[in-house]
C-alpha cells in the first residue's frame, strides 16, 4: 500500500510537534511543508527561520514559504506536490477555496480548543482566563469559516491550578499530535465520519495584546490570578511600581490569591519573605515570583533584599 501523500502546513513550536510527529509515524509521506516566510527576531532583528522551517529541513523536506497563501504561484507549486490530504496547524494565514478543495481527503486542522468554544487565535490563554476546569484538542475538517469546519475528533485535558499558558501550550502541542496522527489513520479507512459543530456554546477570542496583561487590582484576586496564568509567558502579566522620575513596570511571574479583609485595590497588606500580598477588588493575591523592568525574575523574598516595600503602598 502507498504511503499517504500530506502537506503539511504550520508555523510555531505547536505545530512544530504536530510535524514531527507526523514524520515519524508509518504509512505517511510528507511530500511538502508549508510555513510562514522569515521574520526578524532577536536585537539585531536577524532573519529567523519558524520551528516547523528548522523541523522540515532536518528532515529534508521542501518548503514553501507563502506571503500569502492565495497567490497563484504558491497554488501552482502546491498542486505540483499532489497531496491526498493537507494537515494544518497554527500556520497563521487563512485558507483560500482553492486549497481546501485540491487534496481528495481535505484540509485537517488542530485546533487547541474543545470547538465551537474559543473559536479563533488564543484559545488556550481564553481557557485560562476563564478560569475553566478543563480544555482539549479538536481535530476538525476545514472549511472556508473561522474554525467553523466538521470535527472528527476531540480529546480533552484538565486544567491544574499550577497550569499557566506555557505549561498548557505544551501538553495540548503533544496531545494534538498524537491526535492528528490516529485522526488520520481513522479518516482516510473510513472508520470516522466528520459531524457539524454543534450550535450552541460558540465563543470566539481574538489575538492577544501586550496591553491586555495589565493587571486592574479591581479585579476579584481569582481573576487577576487567571490572568498572570494566562499571559505567562506572553505577553506577560504586569503592573506598576511607584519611583522617580517615573513608575516602573512591574511584571508577575507567579502568584495564589489569598482572603483578606476589604481595602483599597492595589494597596500592599504585606510584603516579607512569606510574600508580597496586594489587595483586590475580592480577595488578596500574594506574588510568589516577580520581575522588575530591566532586572531578572525572581521569587519575593529575593526581590525584596533589594528593593524593599513598605505596607500600604499602591501598585498600579
Amino acid at each position: 500500500m502507498q504511503p499517504l501523500r500530506i502537506v503539511f502546513m504550520g508555523t510555531p513550536d505547536l505545530a512544530g510537534v504536530s510535524l514531527a510527529t507526523l514524520l515519524a509515524a508509518p504509512g505517511f509521506e510528507i511530500v511538502g511543508v508549508v510555513t510562514q516566510p522569515d521574520r526578524p527576531k532577536g536585537r539585531d532583528l536577524r532573519l529567523t527561520p519558524s520551528p516547523v522551517k528548522e523541523i522540515a529541513q532536518r528532515a529534508g523536506k521542501p518548503v514553501l514559504q507563502p506571503l500569502k497563501a492565495r497567490e497563484e504561484k504558491f497554488l501552482a507549486e502546491l498542486r505540483a506536490l499532489q497531496p491526498e490530504l493537507i494537515a494544518v496547524a497554527a500556520f497563521g494565514q487563512i485558507l483560500p477555496q482553492p486549497i481546501l478543495d485540491l487534496p481528495r481527503l481535505g484540509c485537517l486542522n488542530v485546533h487547541t480548543s474543545l470547538l465551537p468554544k474559543y473559536r479563533g487565535a488564543s484559545p488556550i490563554q481564553a481557557a485560562l482566563l476563564n478560569g475553566d476546569a478543563e480544555t482539549g484538542v479538536t481535530i476538525m475538517k476545514m472549511d472556508a469559516g473561522l474554525d467553523t469546519g466538521d470535527i472528527l475528533k476531540q480529546r480533552a485535558t484538565p486544567i491544574t491550578p499550577e497550569d499557566n499558558a506555557q505549561t498548557l501550550h505544551d501538553r495540548l502541542a503533544l496531545i494534538g499530535a498524537e491526535l492528528l496522527v490516529e485522526t488520520i489513520r481513522a479518516y482516510v479507512t473510513g472508520k470516522i465520519q466528520p459531524r457539524a459543530q454543534p450550535a450552541e456554546g460558540v465563543s470566539h477570542v481574538p489575538k492577544i495584546t501586550k496591553e491586555q496583561g495589565r493587571i486592574d487590582w479591581q479585579q476579584p484576586a481569582t481573576a487577576i490570578w487567571n490572568r498572570i496564568r494566562a499571559f505567562t509567558p506572553w505577553p506577560g502579566a504586569f503592573t506598576f511600581l511607584p519611583a522617580q522620575p517615573r513608575p516602573r513596570l512591574l511584571k508577575i511571574w507567579k502568584a495564589e490569591p489569598v482572603a483578606a479583609a476589604p481595602t483599597e485595590p492595589g494597596r500592599l497588606l504585606a510584603a516579607d519573605k512569606g510574600g508580597i500580598v496586594v489587595a483586590c477588588g475580592e480577595g488578596a493575591l500574594k506574588i510568589l515570583e516577580l520581575q522588575l523592568e530591566s532586572g531578572r525574575r525572581m521569587t519575593a523574598p529575593e526581590f525584596l533584599l533589594g528593593h524593599p516595600l513598605p505596607p500600604g503602598q499602591r501598585l498600579g
